[in-house]
């Protein structure tokens, strides 16, 4: 990297830690992360040279798996197996939801697959309905033919809106409704010191090289939280992460989605945009309502459920949920295993599609 791409990451870093201050004055959500991004994001679309690195946005999602990690005591751990019906519900869900998102993107913008390929079009407005997965998303969408720029410019989308929206949301709730949190899902009191924090790193930095090594989606935050969770779930206690650490980590991956609302962001057919931002609002109702009907099936906090079934990202919906203590183990284990289902179903998915569709 050059000497001025250092200097434009410093100055956003630099413009991150202001907003981060301001929100935590105001006493907002998530002020850590939501403060760097909407500073960022709106310095980028103001045409301001905003830059973030990806080795500050790796450290950031490293830092975050391993203190989500910590939370899967072997008490928990037995809750969340207890679980797996309605994971496997929300499993098909999310595989709903990229349904409906797509269909409605293919109803909305028919014009223009008119004016393209029919297969290509198809990947596009598919691809970019999936939940979950933005990188492999664009990446398939290219293997198929299908727009990336389009791709890539609605996950960004989704996923910023249900972060600006949902902690907000979750926030009113807490403060309007009784909402008690199983209190086997609470962070239990670790104290922080040296030699534990520096295995712990160690650790987790070493299954995120493994993940990196495996070429697996979301590496330096999937195998620090799956490290830190064998740990933890075996009892070997170890050290807590101190809170300015994790505070950090939140800000680095607040710049990581801020940077991305670029000025030619807007620009990038604004009509796709205006579909994709109305349907992830459907989208957010709909998984409103199924987050509570699995919370009154569960009989969990209605906030987790809702939090576990939304159509955000993993990283972030976790981190409201700690900030919020809002079950921070049902939460990554829902969105977790809804990452792995719609990586591992949405292309075979798509080629039957394509299939009966030649075949019809």
């Amino acid at each position: 990297m050059h000497c001025r791409d250092l200097s434009r990451v410093a100055l956003t870093l630099l413009a991150a830690l202001v907003g981060a201050q301001v929100f935590v004055w105001l006493r907002t959500p998530i002020p850590w992360m939501l403060g760097p991004l909407l500073v960022t994001a709106l310095a980028s679309v103001l045409g301001a040279p905003t830059r973030s690195a990806a080795q500050l946005r790796n450290v950031g999602q490293w830092v975050i798996g391993a203190v989500l990690g910590l939370y899967f005591t072997p008490q928990v751990g037995a809750l969340v197996l207890g679980l797996w019906w309605a994971i496997a519900l929300a499993v098909l869900w999310a595989l709903a939801q990229g349904a409906l998102l797509s269909a409605w993107l293919e109803h909305r913008h028919a014009a223009d697959g008119a004016r393209g390929a029919s297969q290509s079009w198809r990947a596009t407005t598919y691809f970019a309905g999936a939940i979950g997965g933005a990188s492999e998303m664009t990446l398939l969408a290219e293997r198929h033919g299908g727009r990336t720029d389009w791709v890539a410019a609605a996950h960004s989308l989704r996923l910023v809106l249900v972060v600006l929206t949902l902690p907000f949301a979750m926030q009113w709730a807490q403060s309007h409704w009784n909402l008690q949190v199983d209190a086997r899902l609470l962070p239990v009191p670790a104290p922080s010191h040296m030699g534990g924090l520096l295995w712990l790193a160690l650790a987790t930095a070493g299954g995120a090289a493994v993940m990196v090594w495996l070429k697996r989606t979301n590496p330096w935050f999937m195998g620090a939280l799956l490290v830190s969770m064998g740990l933890t779930l075996l009892g070997l206690e170890g050290s807590s992460v101190p809170v300015g650490l994790s505070n950090a980590a939140q800000l680095l991956i607040g710049v990581s989605l801020g940077v991305r609302f670029q000025r030619e962001f807007i620009h990038t057919a604004p009509r796709w945009l205006a579909s994709m931002a109305m349907g992830t609002g459907v989208l957010m109702l709909l998984s409103m309502g199924f987050g509570l009907l699995l919370a009154h099936a569960t009989g969990l906090n209605p906030a987790t459920l809702v939090m576990g079934t939304s159509p955000g990202g993993i990283a972030e919906m976790a981190i409201t949920a700690k900030v919020l203590q809002l079950g921070v183990p049902v939460v990554t284990a829902f969105q977790v295993c809804r990452l792995v289902a719609v990586l591992v179903l949405v292309e075979p998915i798509f080629k039957w599609c394509i299939r009966q569709d030649r075949a019809a």
